[in-house]
């Protein structure tokens, strides 16, 4: 399965509208969404608000210039919410998931989806 793939699945269970594979480096971008723009500045703050949440506590979580309200972060995974909408962040051994969910959506469904995927990926060696 090619990683745009997993971007595909991740939005056609419609509890995330856009989303995005990053290298757990953060350096380079495996697959996304149309028009889903991080900027490298926030990807930087993601992977390392991974092992030093410190920054994202005391400036929030930023993805497409958008700030987010920080919910919870810590080696794997890194949520965060702005009015009804939200982010799922998670890192695998070699990647790091983005994924957004909409207004309307239960956040607990957009985690479950994001997280499973993340499961996956780590099961075979991802």
């Amino acid at each position: 399965m090619s990683w745009q793939a997993y971007i595909e699945n991740l939005t056609g269970s419609r509890n995330v509208d856009k989303a995005a594979i990053y290298s757990k480096a953060g350096d380079s971008v495996w697959a996304k969404s149309a028009g889903f723009e991080i900027a490298a500045s926030e990807i930087s703050e993601i992977r390392d608000g991974f092992d030093n949440p410190t920054g994202l506590q005391t400036k929030g979580l930023h993805v497409e210039g958008v700030k987010y309200f920080l919910l919870r972060s810590d080696e794997r995974s890194i949520y965060g919410k702005k009015g009804a909408e939200g982010l799922i962040i998670v890192r695998t051994k070699q990647a790091i998931l983005v994924a957004h969910y909409p207004d309307g959506v239960q956040p607990g469904n957009a985690t479950k989806i994001v997280e499973q995927l993340a499961d996956y990926l780590i099961s075979v060696g991802y």
